[in-house]
């Protein structure tokens, strides 16, 4: 016996869009709480900072926003961006309960987590291609890219379905062509 299975974990019933999005959650909760944190509490300076410096230029290029709607779309962006951390964590709190995570019922949060954030990233990636910074476009793009890859695993990946049983019996059936089920055929 392998020292998981001593211990009572068992890593066979983890789907690959949960065990993806338990690492998105990884890299996603600490790195944009702190951005939004920092957004928080200096609005201006730390939207100059390298994650947010395409949209600081934007705003202030393209749009012409004055000091206090700058300080208005930081903290918007901050919301936005622990939007998408508080998603994470109740994914990361629903992904942990076995019955839960098997049945599928984490991917709602997963799902609102990756909308938000690749609407986030990819307004960043256009902004900063507009104002031509390049870091800050490779940045955004790499987690565009992060958040797409696991929603089209999430998209495609099933919850696993219980298998059936005949009346009585421990078989396996499939009825699939053998009986048709209509509604009004009981």
């Amino acid at each position: 016996m392998g020292e998981a299975e001593t211990a009572g974990i068992d890593m066979s019933n983890w789907r690959i869009s949960s065990f993806n999005g338990a690492l998105l959650a990884a890299y996603f909760i600490p790195t944009w709480t702190i951005i939004a944190f920092a957004i928080m509490v200096s609005p201006i300076h730390a939207l100059y900072e390298r994650p947010s410096i395409s949209v600081a230029l934007f705003i202030s290029d393209h749009l012409h926003m004055n000091g206090m709607a700058t300080v208005r779309f930081a903290w918007l962006l901050a919301v936005g961006r622990m939007t998408v951390v508080a998603f994470f964590a109740i994914f990361l709190v629903l992904v942990s309960r076995p019955k839960i995570r098997q049945a599928g019922g984490c991917d709602e949060a997963l799902g609102m987590a990756l909308g938000i954030g690749s609407v986030i990233c990819f307004a960043s990636m256009v902004m900063a291609s507009q104002v031509g910074e390049t870091a800050a476009m490779r940045l955004h793009a790499t987690e565009l890219l992060l958040l797409l890859g696991t929603a089209i695993v999430l998209a495609v990946e099933r919850p696993a379905q219980p298998k059936a049983i005949v009346r009585g019996v421990g078989v396996e059936a499939d009825l699939s062509l053998q009986q048709p089920k209509l509604l009004d055929n009981r």
